[in-house]
């Protein structure tokens, strides 16, 4: 196979340690073009914009937009001949169910899926106790190591092994490198909800409580899933498919067919 030509993007910004260093990374393997936020878009899902300006950057170009914007900008004019879509890597975990849909990094991978261009998500657990949403954190940027090294991977094989006939995209969680070597294993995303909000008068505090308990190691998801793995160390590699699915719903059959719009 020829060296693929990579899309790589991010939701942290261009100036970001994790897409530097996966940039670097992936040089050796592909033929990388970055097209990333030119500013911190963390957490602002799939969200879109009309008109976003790009500027030329020494990585390739930087977009004033979020994470999907980038996706668009570059499957649809930036380069178009894109095999495969890495974002990443995020500073900071993207585990369980109820953070991927907020997550831009996500779903810069997700926006990727609609152009049939198979995606990576990459993020890098922290292990801090403080929610890592809103808390800055400084890390080394050899702590991408672990990151860098699976993505590394991932890229060369999966495309090459049909991995991407039965996924959409893979959502990769690695531990920092400072745990030493990470066996990958493949998981689910957990579905264990952790999030609390607690009234101060005017004031509501939404606090995600499972930054603590994976500092303590103390956690409640199940053997198989993102979040447990990543805490015992390993690089979780959920494989996914682009929402939204559907099944059949009979009941839904029959209210639709009782319904009456003279009433």
């Amino acid at each position: 196979m020829d060296e693929p030509s990579i899309l790589l993007t991010n939701d942290d910004g261009i100036e970001s340690a994790g897409l530097r260093a996966l940039y670097d990374t992936l040089t050796a393997v592909g033929d990388v073009t970055v097209v990333a936020p030119a500013e911190d878009q963390s957490a602002v899902g799939r969200s879109l914009s009309h008109d976003v300006t790009v500027h030329e950057h020494e990585l390739g170009y930087a977009i004033e937009g979020t994470p999907a914007d980038c996706t668009v900008a570059g499957l649809g004019s930036l380069a178009p001949e894109t095999d495969i879509v890495v974002a990443g890597c995020n500073q900071g975990a993207n585990l369980g169910a109820y953070v991927l849909g907020r997550s831009g990094t996500v779903s810069a991978a997700v926006e990727a899926t609609f152009f049939d261009v198979p995606a990576i998500a990459v993020s890098m657990y922290i292990p801090v106790r403080e929610d890592t949403a809103y808390e800055a954190v400084q890390v080394d940027p050899d702590s991408y190591a672990e990151a860098a090294a699976a993505t590394e991977y991932l890229v060369e094989q999966a495309p090459e092994t049909g991995v991407f006939e039965q996924a959409d995209y893979l959502n990769v969680n690695a531990p920092v490198a400072e745990w030493g070597p990470a066996e990958m294993a493949v998981t689910f995303p957990s579905a264990v909800y952790q999030m609390t909000a607690t009234r101060d008068a005017g004031d509501i505090k939404l606090h995600d409580g499972i930054w603590e308990r994976m500092a303590d190691g103390d956690i409640p998801d199940p053997e198989g899933s993102d979040r447990r793995a990543v805490v015992d160390g390993q690089v979780s590699v959920s494989p996914l498919t682009a929402p939204h699915t559907t099944e059949h719903h009979e009941r839904l059959d029959v209210l639709a067919a009782e319904y009456d719009p003279g009433e």
